[in-house]
């Protein structure tokens, strides 16, 4: 997978054009990746889903477009566009897209320093 650097600035254009919502799919494209940080877009047509898993990574979450049903440990709410979720390291995880929808995540390497705060 390509890396981004660090040390230099990156515009990614075009993306919504470029990672249309498919029907009946969810679909996904990185955009940064280094050792500090990746971002990935996600697009979900309605009913599609990602079961129950966990990042080793600090993880935030922003919906760009649509509504889903989000579960972190056991809570489910709604999301709708602008809506933020943080997900701890190791926190289980599953989603539902209840319309067609566009997310952003963010994950994030964790200084075990930085964890106890």
């Amino acid at each position: 997978m390509p890396t981004t650097p660090v040390s230099e600035s990156l515009f990614r254009l075009g993306l919504n054009e470029a990672l249309p919502v498919s029907e009946e799919a969810t679909t996904s494209r990185v955009v940064v990746n280094n050792a500090v940080l990746r971002t990935v877009i996600f697009t979900f047509d309605a009913g599609q889903l990602l079961t129950e898993h966990a990042s080793t990574k600090a993880v935030v979450v922003t919906l760009l477009e649509g509504e889903m049903d989000f579960t972190v440990s056991g809570r489910t709410e709604r999301m709708r566009a602008g809506d933020v979720i943080y997900l701890a390291p190791n926190d289980r995880h599953a989603l539902t897209a209840v319309t067609p929808c566009r997310m952003q995540l963010v994950m994030v390497e964790v200084d075990d320093r930085n964890s106890r705060n």
